[in-house]
């Protein structure tokens, strides 16, 4: 890290050793499955929700959050009001039942329900969005840190990678869940350093910040006329709603955690912890996206360098100079947003500092992709090696094939962030993926909790229903010209809310008319 002061290099090496040691600490107690995927149950609530409450706080957010903001407006955090809402039902009604389930996977009941085809179809939903994330992780990092170091993304997100695999796997989800707790407190800390910087380094300070934020609209949440077509305040709303009905409903990194917790109340009470902290925190990134718009607004000729960088990334090398300029002159703040953050650090932030950001940074990849890690480990061994490749697997077996999927998993993870450079921006990319992996398992897992009466033929035929609507939804956009009439008139992020819907109110619809006809 040739760019940085050594003062900087020597806080960023001690974090990250600091964290490798808590998976040395906790290696001590991973001798069994039962420690490494639930920790024996004895976590206590507040660790958890401080888990869980990291786990959303990605560098997604640190870093695609200001980013939107700078190139849009607050939309995007209707997100986070939906949260509330998701919240109330997980608590009420799906931390209860995998408390009583006491199944470490968060999909084996779907085979008891509808067969093994269930369980094969969330669990391949699950591992891709996993590899989605993880992707969108390690690539917003590599953004990051890339503009400090002048390293490869390629070379810091391999870094990154191993540490990250290595904690993990030596420390399983205790390290995972101890590591997030601090890593909490680091970003969040890291989060407000930055704001008071970027306010200190603004001609005319909060005032003016407010006021160019109001004559460019930047704190508006989108329109509230119901519209569908674009990312109106409905649509997200709907999008929030639905992406963490499945996150906290669905997916295996959120419901590991109910298992960690000493009791249903704690595991419940860790939810509303983690809802109460993002808010606000989510809210954080947004303001500090529009002081940043607002600080590069009175700085024009800071923001030239970027759009430069940008238009010589979207060209192939051959290209001219004046090719350059003529894509550079273009650019809209939209396309350059992510790149925003990390060019205020390398420019503004006074030695020192930049090395307690730099961690937060890296604190908000790390939860979020060890805990991705640990979970995909735990539903490819429970789901896939255990049920049809070793079922008397031995118990020193099973844990092995933790460690190796748990490794493999990251080194998957790390060669998705690499296919993602170029990207325009990490949270629109990283919805749009989530939405399309999300949307069938949400739809059958709502229709075995809530159609008591659906059996599998329903479930199969609304499942097939929903896949051919997912896949028209999300690729009809492709279709020539002459066809536009056939192309899939809803916003992107309408994905989840309409695959969701299918797959339920198909198998719901299939089970009454069946019941009719008996």
């Amino acid at each position: 890290m040739r760019g940085l002061p050594v003062f900087d290099l020597a806080i960023i090496f001690i974090y990250l050793v600091g964290m490798i040691l808590v998976g040395v600490y906790f290696s001590r107690k991973n001798k069994n499955t039962e420690q490494f995927t639930k920790a024996s149950g004895l976590i206590p609530g507040w660790a958890i929700g401080l888990s869980i409450y990291a786990t959303f706080l990605s560098s997604n957010t640190f870093l695609g959050v200001p980013g939107k903001a700078f190139g849009s407006n607050w939309n995007a955090f209707v997100f986070s009001i939906s949260m509330p809402l998701a919240a109330w039902v997980a608590s009420k009604y799906f931390v209860p039942f995998y408390r009583r389930s006491g199944e470490i996977s968060a999909y084996t009941h779907l085979e008891k329900r509808f067969g093994a085809w269930a369980r094969v179809y969330a669990v391949i939903c699950f591992l891709l969005t996993q590899l989605a994330r993880m992707g969108s992780i390690f690539f917003g990092i590599a953004l990051s840190l890339q503009a400090l170091t002048g390293y490869s993304m390629q070379l810091i997100m391999i870094v990154m990678g191993i540490c990250i695999i290595f904690y993990t796997v030596l420390g399983g989800i205790e390290a995972v869940i101890w590591t997030e707790v601090v890593q909490a407190v680091v970003k969040t800390l890291g989060a407000l350093l930055i704001l008071y910087l970027i306010v200190r380094n603004m001609d005319g300070g909060v005032d003016r910040i407010i006021e160019i934020g109001k004559s460019a609209n930047k704190f508006s949440l989108g329109s509230f006329r119901m519209d569908f077509t674009s990312s109106s305040f409905w649509v997200v709303l709907l999008y929030g709603f639905f992406i963490n009905l499945n996150n906290f409903g669905m997916d295996q990194n959120y419901i590991q955690r109910y298992h960690t917790a000493s009791s249903a109340k704690a595991a419940s009470r860790s939810v509303w912890l983690c809802v109460w902290l993002y808010i606000p925190a989510s809210l954080l990134f947004f303001i500090i996206g529009s002081c940043l718009f607002a600080y590069y607004e009175v700085n024009p000729d800071l923001v030239q360098s970027i759009k430069h960088q940008v238009a010589v990334e979207r060209l192939p090398l051959h290209a001219s100079a004046a090719e350059i300029l003529r894509v550079q002159q273009a650019l809209q703040p939209a396309d350059y947003g992510d790149k925003i953050m990390p060019d205020f650090m390398v420019t503004k932030i006074p030695v020192g500092l930049v090395g307690l950001i730099v961690s937060a940074i890296l604190s908000a990849a790390m939860s979020t992709i060890s805990s991705g890690m640990n979970a995909s480990a735990t539903v490819f061994s429970v789901d896939i090696y255990k049920r049809y490749f070793k079922k008397d697997i031995t118990e020193k077996q099973n844990l092995s094939m933790l460690h190796v999927a748990t490794i493999g998993f990251g080194l998957l993870g790390m060669l998705a962030g690499i296919a993602m450079i170029g990207v325009k921006s990490i949270l629109d990319m990283w919805w749009q993926l989530s939405g399309i992996f999300a949307a069938g398992m949400l739809g059958l897992f709502l229709l075995g909790i809530v159609s008591k009466q659906s059996k599998n033929h329903e479930a199969i035929i609304a499942t097939l229903i929903g896949i051919l609507v997912i896949i028209w939804m999300t690729f009809s956009s492709l279709l020539p010209e002459e066809y536009e009439a056939f192309r899939n008139p809803l916003h992107q992020n309408m994905i989840i809310v309409v695959g969701t819907l299918t797959i339920f109110l198909v198998g719901v619809s299939l089970t009454k008319v069946k019941k009719l006809n008996t």
